[in-house]
């Protein structure tokens, strides 16, 4: 017999519960899943590998489930039947993003948004501070084989958006789209304002700002690799829609216009320098060891936005027990920072200051989320 769906979505709440709450919370929790204990009873046999524990046993009490059945199946249930992870630790860790965001005294909602060329899904955080005066508004575009839950997770940036009350929200690139999840930023026609999914991301945006009420000056965009190079293509076809860009391990505006000239710029082979046009106020982060995506445009980056400004200053620094960096601030005539470029010294292909429950991750570097969020916050 194998676990239903509904059992399964039961399961994955119970476990959640688990971790946020502790047993007893759990114990209600179970409650539902056990009404028709010998149906749950059986899904457990199948799955569980010593029977002989339960088979003798009468239906389980819920806060019997709770405090001595589901801990030990954090140790023993295998999971082959429900993907990739091993066990219920695992599960319950892969699943500790949305717990995590559940925790937080916010809503993580989800939400659609449909145009002429094509539909999209979000995730939105609106913290529990929100009170529905005019709020910042942060974008984030997730990298490839990311989702939602997998970037906010990582960067943390629900945590921060409850600490100083803005809304955050993570459009969700659709496999049919890209089978990797890469937001398709390679491609002509999504390089054009009003166009693919650069008009999706702008249309969800604009979503948020009608239902909820957003300061249209203070409206960001920030990605990751692949969404860093689509934030960044934001941030140039939508100058009137968002005051500031953050880039992470991204790549330059129009630097690639397929899948082969993508691949050579990922390596620092340009299809063309883009000449100067309007200059972004703009942060990079970018470790010296990326394989990924090369440095180089990080660099490239900063070069369009340079001419805007009069003043460079290079600032060194060390994180404890982690890597060292080089921060250099670009500044304009009136003494505000235009443009700054974090380079970590030997990092990877990883959000630098990350939670490790994200994918591409390094804690050990500067927090990029922090340092975006104080960008940010100097321009609207």
């Amino acid at each position: 017999m194998k676990l239903s769906d509904r059992f399964l979505a039961q399961l994955r709440a119970a476990t959640q519960t688990w971790f946020r709450r502790g047993p007893d919370a759990t114990a209600t929790a179970m409650q539902s899943a056990l009404q028709d204990a010998s149906r749950v009873q059986q899904a457990m046999l199948d799955l569980i590998p010593a029977p002989d524990r339960l088979a003798s046993q009468p239906p389980a009490e819920p806060a019997r489930v709770a405090k001595e059945i589901v801990p030990e199946m954090l140790a023993e249930l295998r999971l082959t039947k429900l993907g990739r992870l091993d066990t219920v630790a695992d599960l319950l860790d892969a699943a500790t993003p949305q717990a995590r965001a559940q925790a937080l005294p916010g809503s993580f909602i989800d939400g659609s948004y449909t145009n002429e060329a094509g539909t999209r899904g979000y995730k939105l955080y609106v913290p529990g501070n929100y009170t529905g005066l005019p709020a910042a508004l942060v974008v984030m575009l997730h990298g490839c084989v990311q989702d939602p839950d997998d970037f906010a997770a990582g960067t943390q940036m629900n945590a921060l958006a409850e600490e100083h009350g803005f809304l955050v929200v993570y459009p969700a690139q659709s496999p049919q789209a890209n089978a990797t999840r890469c937001w398709n930023w390679f491609n002509a026609i999504h390089q054009q304002r009003d166009q693919g999914e650069p008009s999706i991301i702008a249309g969800i945006t604009r979503d948020i700002m009608a239902r909820y009420c957003v300061d249209q000056a203070r409206v960001y965009v920030a990605g990751m690799s692949a969404g860093g190079a689509m934030a960044t293509i934001m941030g140039t076809l939508y100058p009137d829609l968002y005051a500031a860009v953050g880039v992470h391990s991204g790549l330059p505006f129009a630097s690639a216009h397929d899948l082969p000239s993508a691949l050579a710029a990922m390596k620092g082979d340009f299809l063309r320098r883009s000449e100067p046009g309007h200059a972004l106020p703009i942060i990079v982060f970018h470790g010296d060891k990326d394989t990924t995506v090369h440095p180089a445009n990080g660099e490239h980056l900063i070069e369009l936005a340079r001419h805007a400004s009069i003043d460079v200053a290079v600032e060194p620094g060390t994180v404890p027990q982690g890597y060292a960096y080089t921060r250099t601030v670009h500044q304009r005539e009136d003494g505000r920072v235009h443009a700054e470029h974090w380079v970590i010294h030997g990092a990877g292909h990883a959000w630098s200051g990350g939670d490790a429950r994200g994918s591409y991750t390094d804690g050990k570097g500067p927090d990029a989320s922090r340092e975006m969020l104080r960008f940010f916050r100097t321009h609207s």
